[in-house]
């Protein structure tokens, strides 16, 4: 795409912006990928036209929460119908057979989903690294597809033999994580505005790593100045096994290990009580919301109306793909605005609600200010839907794509770059890579 170019006209320009504005007949000027101008009837000698008629334009989505290793262990039928704790132990032994190619082909397939949903920014958690695998197999799938990334340095430190959940075969010597997690930030972590990968540091849970690493983790963090991810409070079992281990709950678990903050966001967050809610307010620190798997593996409805209400800062995540089991960011802001309906009121959730969430709020959750929002001085990861087919046919407010609305972009820019256009991937032979997926999995089902 030409450094420069103009959206134009699109019947509805959904900018999220802190006016929270709709322009009808909007218009996006961007050059050398960022906004330059939002508003009608902009112009610029240099520029290419975009054509925005018969379509609905957001910034592009953000995912908080996924593992995109699982996108080559879906709708296993061992674990299709397993609570959290028996679904892991179904699938580790699986995991465990990956090698570098698993982790960096599942990668791209799970970003690719993503793109076609409209999202430009994702984090993921890879938490085991089977087989010679390492972090950047999985930022070299991003770099390839053209989204940004915030690729987590998982870890898990406690297995079966030590009374904790993984197989022995896939833990690591806790000073080798620490080690790794400061290669990788070292190596890949950039800090700077319009930055496409960033590193943090992500000791997987509480059932599977000690609290000196989660105090360590947090340390060097805070030390390298990264972001700082987990799961927490996901389920009854979660609740439990922090009752009975720690003889506290989740919140104070986290708290305790310096594990709050705005720097700091956990997944899920399923079973936060009242006080762990105002906690995470008075902090400012983030949740992912994964709704799609909440829903999958039971573990409830994430009270995500009294956080927002609280102040808690609180983004999607679609989470991986073995519990989901898709990667489409957009379906996951409907579930999430539908889930809130069925707990609290069908007023209690709109769709911009929703979609705010999907944008700025994920942005928020990963501590960007340059992304989530079509402004001036933004970088350019904009999403432009197609309202003019049969997904949207009879629908009076084509903003509100989350009640009536197409489930995959027509194009999406990321800094300024068109990842996906008129429906199509510009970034990767997608048969080459399904061919390289469908090898893969054939292999492991026969192993």
């Amino acid at each position: 795409m030409h450094p420069c170019f103009i959206i134009r006209g699109a019947d509805i320009l959904v900018t999220m912006d802190d006016a929270r504005r709709e322009i009808k007949g909007g218009d996006v000027l961007v050059r050398d990928g960022v906004i330059e101008a939002v508003g009608t009837l902009l112009y610029d000698d240099d520029a290419q036209i975009v054509d925005g008629r018969g379509c609905v334009v957001t910034p592009g989505l953000v995912n908080t929460h996924h593992h995109l290793f699982q996108t080559l262990t879906r709708a296993v039928p061992d674990a299709q119908n397993a609570l959290l704790f028996g679904w892991l132990q179904k699938l580790y032994p699986i995991w465990a057979k990956f090698t570098p190619d698993h982790i960096r082909v599942s990668a791209m397939i799970g970003l690719a989903e993503l793109a076609f949903s409209g999202c430009s920014l994702t984090s993921d958690h890879l938490y085991l690294y089977p087989n010679g695998s390492r972090l950047e197999d999985t930022i070299d799938a991003a770099n390839q597809v053209g989204l940004r990334l915030h690729a987590m340095r998982g870890a898990m430190s406690i297995g079966e033999s030590d009374g904790g959940l993984p197989p022995d075969s896939l833990v690591e010597r806790e000073a080798d994580i620490l080690n790794d997690s400061l290669r990788v930030i070292d190596a890949f972590h950039d800090p700077n505005p319009g930055a496409m990968i960033r590193v943090g540091v992500a000791p997987c849970s509480p059932f599977s790593v000690s609290q000196s690493l989660m105090r360590d983790a947090a340390i060097l963090a805070r030390d390298k100045g990264v972001m700082m991810h987990t799961h927490l409070a996901e389920n009854d079992e979660d609740v439990a096994y922090s009752l009975e281990k720690f003889g506290c709950r989740p919140g104070q678990y986290a708290q305790d290990l310096g594990w709050t903050g705005s720097d700091v966001w956990h997944a899920h967050c399923v079973k936060l009580d009242v006080s762990e809610i105002e906690l995470f307010a008075q902090t400012g620190t983030g949740v992912a919301h994964c709704p799609c798997s909440n829903c999958r593996l039971g573990s409830g409805i994430a009270p995500v109306r009294a956080m927002r209400d609280a102040g808690v800062p609180v983004g999607l995540g679609v989470d991986g793909s073995a519990s989901n089991d898709a990667s489409n960011l957009v379906s996951e802001a409907r579930q999430a605005m539908l889930l809130q309906r069925v707990m609290n009121g069908a007023d209690k959730m709109s769709p911009r609600e929703a979609l705010e969430i999907a944008t700025r709020g994920g942005a928020q959750v990963l501590g960007r200010d340059d992304v989530g929002q079509i402004a001036v001085g933004m970088r350019a990861d904009i999403a432009i839907w197609d309202v003019s087919d049969i997904e949207s046919s009879g629908s009076w407010d084509p903003a509100a794509l989350l009640l009536a609305g197409p489930t995959q972009v027509k194009h999406l820019f990321v800094e300024g770059k068109p990842v996906v256009k008129d429906g199509w991937l510009t970034t990767l032979d997608m048969a080459r890579v399904l061919q390289q997926q469908s090898n893969l999995v054939r292999g492991l089902m026969d192993a």
